[in-house]
This record gives structure tokens, C-alpha cells and sequence, in this order.
């Protein structure tokens, strides 16, 4: 647990990450009041969606890269791992780290599965999971107050 203070984590380089996620989550609010219709039937609906999913997913994986490499932990072999690594260091809590492995995954299935998408699941993502980039936020926040 690292609940010192320490003076390699670069809290600037994690606040501007959450920053530009809080900015895609604005974007993706804007884009979540549309109805399932227009959303599989605009293919700018569709692709600013799927876009902006995948870089906010992307900030999470480089504040999580951030946090480790600046605690220098294990270094994760995935993505996928990145999660874990920060629940076992406390940054996170270990339930949520399922739930940030999970939207990794997703972003897999954005990245490289793009051509057979199923727009309805991407739709009930944009629906349902916005609140899990908010948690995080607040995680990464709280855990940043613990070590300054």
C-alpha cells in the first residue's frame, strides 16, 4: 500500500489524463440522449460513440500505466492486468478492478473486432457504464488526497 508520500508519482501527468477523460464524458453525455434509432442509424452517432469509448478507456489504461510505472510495480504483461495491479497497491478497491477489467476488454472489442460490432452492445455500454469512468475518477482522486 502506498499511502506515503511519494514524490515520483507526477500528479499533474494523472490529473491531466482524468481531465481529458472527464472531457470524453461530457462528449459521451451529449451523445447518450440519443435514441437506439438514431444511434445505428447516424453512422456519426455511431463512430463519435465508439470513438470516444475507446480513448476513454485509453485514459484509464495510461493513468493506471501512469501509477505504476511511477510506484514502480509489477509491470503488467496486458492491459487486462493493469487493473489488478492497482487494486493490490490500494489505488483502487479489488471489486472495481473486475469491473475496469471488463471495460478493457470492451476496448478490445472496439480496437480490433471494429467490423463485426454489435452496435447494440456498444448502445447499452453508452447507456449503462458511464458511471464506471465517473467511479474511477473518483478513485484515482481519493487514492492522489492519500498520498500527497
Amino acid at each position: 500500500m502506498f499511502h506515503e508520500k511519494d514524490p515520483s508519482v507526477d500528479k499533474d501527468i494523472i490529473m491531466s489524463k482524468l481531465s481529458k477523460l472527464q472531457q470524453y464524458l461530457n462528449y459521451l453525455r451529449e451523445l447518450q440522449k440519443s435514441s437506439f434509432e438514431d444511434f445505428v442509424s447516424d453512422f456519426k452517432i455511431t463512430g463519435a460513440v465508439e470513438r470516444y469509448l475507446q480513448v476513454s478507456i485509453e485514459c484509464m489504461i495510461d493513468t493506471g500505466n501512469e501509477i505504476i510505472s511511477s510506484l514502480q510495480l509489477q509491470r503488467p504483461e496486458r492491459y487486462r492486468d493493469i487493473p489488478y495491479i492497482l487494486a493490490r497497491s490500494g489505488v483502487i478497491p479489488r471489486q472495481f478492478a473486475d469491473t475496469m477489467a471488463s471495460m478493457i476488454g470492451f476496448r478490445n472489442l472496439l480496437v480490433h473486432d471494429y467490423a463485426t460490432i454489435n452496435l447494440k452492445l456498444v448502445y447499452e455500454f453508452l447507456q449503462t457504464k458511464l458511471i464506471d469512468f465517473e467511479e474511477f475518477i473518483r478513485y484515482i482522486v481519493e487514492w492522489l488526497k492519500t498520498i500527497s
